[in-house]
């Protein structure tokens, strides 16, 4: 019978300390007959070593031998142009690819006979391919320690504190987005005693949000001409009059908030501005603002910046949180690895990889490319 060879490849990104597989999933993946590479150093930003690797029964190698050998590559995010040059025409590549940001590198890789396999392109809604969402995984941890950075960046008591120097009043959180991330947000707010609140534009997750113990805003704007959920188990992305409403009601609640999360992201495109300049300028000093979606195509909050924290001129202070999954690298890597080893039990069937472009699952991975 055939073997499959997968390879886990370190990743090159700046600041991208995850990595594709962990050794408990290599034992996994060998029960499952398949063999297992994975590049020397592979693991080390996410606090596994080599030796942790060859324990489970990888193969660490060096990058050469693993282009030359894996049948599949593994990895994070888009590879860098060195890794994509590696790769040779009847390889798979498999990881968070980003096409609908970057098309020119993916459709580059399949003129070149290279076949990709995009996690981000996984249609959520689907029962059967939750345990592969990777999206949902990375966006539990980004939003776990959203919280937990929010809390530290803020200078005073999330609980309700009553000591010999008097009582401390509760932080009064508001989380902007109800998807993934911000409902693991609303739930570490809570659990670190802030009274929270939150706001989506799908009606939907009111109930969501409420069973979690935190209120659900209800905002005075003008209806939404089509309902606010949209396709693949994202929010619509709205009008630019709708987000213009939409900030226009929020803005005084932000303004009485302690601390602001943000976390509303559409695929492939501009984030929506839910925190203006100046509503910034209305929150009271020491206020803490964090912005999941900050990215290269910018964020929710006006002016922030992925990787930096800014201290307005009013003592506001910005965070530009667009890396927090790499931040808790063995915990993400952990959970992307898991997402990784339920794809390939569905990818390999007898000892051989099945790009089956007709089932929903594996056709939408694909997202076109060669089969």
């Amino acid at each position: 019978m055939a073997t499959v060879t997968v390879g886990a490849v370190r990743e090159r990104a700046p600041g991208e300390r995850r990595v594709a597989l962990v050794p408990e999933t290599v034992t996994l993946l060998r029960r499952a007959g398949l063999d297992v590479l994975v590049e020397t150093g592979a693991g080390s930003g996410a606090w596994f070593t080599d030796a942790d690797y060859t324990v489970t029964g990888a193969e660490v190698v060096e990058a050469d031998d693993l282009y030359a050998r894996a049948d599949v590559v593994l990895c994070v995010g888009p590879p860098d142009p060195a890794t994509a040059g590696a790769l040779r025409s009847g390889q798979t590549l498999v990881g968070l690819l980003e096409p609908l940001r970057h098309p020119e590198p993916v459709a580059d890789l399949h003129r070149r006979g290279v076949r990709t396999v995009s996690l981000d392109l996984l249609p959520r809604t689907l029962s059967r391919a939750q345990s592969m969402d990777v999206l949902t995984s990375q966006a539990s941890v980004a939003g776990y320690k959203a919280a937990l950075l929010a809390a530290e960046s803020y200078d005073r008591f999330f609980p309700m504190l009553t000591t010999a120097a008097g009582t401390m009043r509760p932080a009064q959180v508001l989380v902007l987005g109800a998807g993934v991330a911000g409902l693991q947000a609303i739930a570490t707010a809570r659990r670190l005693g802030a009274v929270v609140t939150a706001y989506d534009v799908r009606p939907e997750s009111r109930g969501e949000v409420e069973s979690l113990g935190a209120r659900f805003l209800d905002v005075q704007s003008p209806p939404q001409t089509e309902p606010g959920a949209g396709v693949g188990g994202y929010a619509r992305e709205l009008t630019a009059q709708e987000q213009h409403d939409q900030r226009e009601a929020t803005d005084a609640h932000i303004a009485r908030s302690d601390v602001v999360i943000t976390t509303a992201q559409v695929p492939g495109r501009r984030p929506p501005l839910l925190v203006s300049a100046a509503a910034l300028e209305r929150m009271k000093p020491g206020s803490v603002v964090v912005d999941l979606a900050a990215g290269e195509l910018g964020g929710n909050v006006e002016g922030s910046e992925p990787d930096k924290t800014d201290v307005l001129d009013n003592g506001v202070t910005v965070i530009g949180a667009g890396r927090l999954p790499s931040a808790m690298a063995t915990a993400a890597s952990t959970a992307y690895a898991r997402n990784l080893v339920a794809l390939l039990r569905h990818l390999v069937r007898d000892g051989e990889l099945v790009l089956d472009p007709a089932d929903e699952i594996t056709g939408a991975l694909m997202g076109g490319g060669p089969s």
